[in-house]
């Protein structure tokens, strides 16, 4: 069976110190694979694209946010399944045989949970696990999904899903809007355990409130 292209889109900020390490893990785990990874960075003050170009396919650039990012690395991807993940090293590269996978079987997005059985978190304090929980019964209370995490972003698409979905949002509210489009457009969606380990180095991007409340209206926008 031939194997798929695979495009990683990972969207950066300041990541110096994570994102060789990142790369040369994906790297190998794709060894084997027709891959790509392509680099989205914000335009970074440290020297995260300096050591990113070496150890990747492309650099775009994008300042918008995570989702005008993730949005920007899908056009430019080539991949048969495409791939998002953070660069901070809290998703797994072990996992993303698990994604393509999911992909390969027929699934159109293939979406990591924390909190399946075999996923977890090192790094959600109380305030966004009670988030992420009403988000979740939000979601599935509208749509009549049974998501078990809403705003994880270690996911993967058939080629042509991202183009179908039609995403705008610009921020952490991404993952919101993928999921609640895939139900309105009747997809055919997995959930897989994914575990979250806590970032490596450096500062996170996401805050709290000012990001939960963003994807709080990314839920009311899209109802």
């Amino acid at each position: 069976m031939r194997r798929p292209h695979v495009s990683v889109v990972i969207p950066t900020l300041n990541e110096e110190h994570n994102i060789g390490s990142l790369l040369r893990q994906v790297s190998s785990i794709l060894r084997g694979y027709n891959y790509e990874i392509i680099v989205v960075d914000g335009h970074s003050s440290d020297d995260t694209v300096k050591i990113a170009r070496p150890l990747c396919t492309r650099v775009v650039y994008d300042s918008l946010g995570k989702g005008s990012a993730l949005t920007r690395g899908i056009r430019a991807a080539r991949g048969d399944v495409i791939i998002s993940m953070d660069a901070d090293l809290s998703n797994r590269p072990t996992e993303l045989k698990l994604l393509i996978a999911g992909i390969e079987t027929g699934y159109d997005i293939c979406m990591g949970s924390r909190f399946l059985t075999g996923g977890g978190s090192e790094d959600m304090p109380f305030v966004r696990k009670l988030g992420n929980w009403c988000f979740v019964k939000v979601v599935n209370f509208i749509y009549g999904s049974r998501y078990t995490d809403l705003c994880y972003g270690y996911r993967s698409f058939a080629r042509e899903i991202p183009r179908r979905l039609k995403l705008d949002e610009k921020g952490f509210g991404i993952e919101a809007e993928i999921s609640i489009k895939a139900v309105k457009k009747h997809m055919k969606v997995l959930e897989v355990p994914s575990y979250e380990k806590k970032r490596e180095s450096g500062e996170a991007k996401l805050m709290t409130f000012r990001d939960g409340w963003a994807i709080f209206r990314t839920i009311l926008r899209n109802a």
